[in-house]
């Protein structure tokens, strides 16, 4: 079953596969404008993670889908990152996953149909550890292969949570490290030379944001996002958009793998980190070469970024020891009125 690496059948990896920002907004663009449906609480206007439909005035229905290329070569091991993936959506909006459908694409002629098995297997034991049933989905025959789920959730709305809603003075935490991007692409390339640096990367893509859910009900929050393939910068640039707000970041405070260093030294990153750059530059303050490719790394299954008020810190960051975040829980920047620049760095 090993000897097909997933990984050389497809062009992409993860989450660093998604359409480049500058390509998606052309895409997403419509001169159309449709009046808004009185029952959708939540729908495109500020790129949240999920779409949210109020079925009644105190609860809605969330509805997300994610899939990508693999960024591993094991089978089962991406089925149980692609399902992280989309279940952290649900989570990043406070909510709590209810069903999901799977989302397949496999090349049958080049790798065996065995094969995707694995990957639904991968799927299925990540819905059962979110309390969930993979209860169907869609298949078509593709030239590389292609996995996520469609997931639909439920959330209160006291509960509701945006990347909006960040004020001055919030303070950010991110509950992952970075640098996956930064390591798959290595692997890709033959590059990886501790294949535990890949281990570690994987247990967390395949851990669950179940804190989402449960720091909506128990904690503060002003706004909440998880980070995934247009980076820390890209979704922290949603947030301050969304807010109105700029984040200044203390980059010497973010969380990455301990060893990451000596990739970034080697000039080793995904193509998408360029391109994510590319588009934000001009909304950012000027990055050194590493802090660039940290702060750009296309994350998979990333982490929560959350803003809390200052009095809200300690509640959240035992929440985050908890659910065995507890080595990220720290602030890694803080929210203050806008300025020019969306996001500056306050240790360079």
């Amino acid at each position: 079953m090993n000897e097909y690496k997933l990984t050389q059948y497809s062009k992409g990896s993860g989450c660093g596969c998604k359409i480049a920002p500058a390509a998606l907004k052309e895409i997403l663009h419509t001169p159309d404008e449709f009046p808004k449906h009185p029952n959708v609480w939540v729908g495109s206007e500020t790129h949240d993670d999920a779409a949210v439909f109020g079925w009644n005035d105190f609860e809605g229905l969330i509805s997300t889908t994610d899939f990508f290329m693999p960024m591993v070569d094991d089978s089962y091991t991406f089925g149980k990152i692609a399902a992280a993936n989309a279940l952290s959506d649900v989570y990043a909006m406070g909510g709590s996953p209810l069903m999901a459908l799977a989302i397949l694409g496999w090349p049958i002629e080049k790798i065996p149909a065995a094969q995707a098995a694995q990957v639904l297997e991968g799927a299925r034991f990540m819905c059962r550890l979110a309390g969930i049933h993979l209860a169907g989905g869609h298949s078509i025959e593709s030239s590389e292969p292609i996995f996520g789920l469609s997931v639909n959730g439920r959330v209160e709305k006291k509960n509701l949570l945006r990347n909006g809603g960040a004020r001055p003075s919030d303070v950010l935490y991110l509950t992952k490290p970075l640098g996956a991007g930064i390591i798959t692409a290595a692997m890709k390339r033959n590059l990886l030379v501790d294949a535990s640096h890949l281990e570690a990367c994987v247990t967390y893509m395949s851990s669950l944001n179940k804190i989402g859910e449960h720091i909506a009900e128990h904690v503060e929050v002003h706004a909440m996002t998880d980070v995934t393939g247009f980076g820390f910068a890209g979704h922290l640039l949603e947030m301050c958009e969304a807010s109105g707000t700029t984040a200044k970041v203390d980059f010497s405070s973010l969380p990455v793998y301990p060893f990451l260093e000596s990739y970034v030294a080697a000039r080793i990153y995904p193509d998408m980190t360029m391109k994510n750059y590319a588009h934000y530059a001009s909304k950012i303050d000027q990055l050194s070469l590493q802090q660039l490719l940290v702060m750009c790394d296309p994350q998979t299954s990333g982490g929560l970024l959350i803003a809390v008020p200052p009095s809200a810190s300690a509640a959240l960051e035992q929440r985050m020891h908890d659910f065995g975040c507890g080595a990220f829980a720290r602030p890694v920047g803080v929210m203050v009125e806008r300025e020019e620049k969306l996001i500056s760095l306050e240790s360079k």
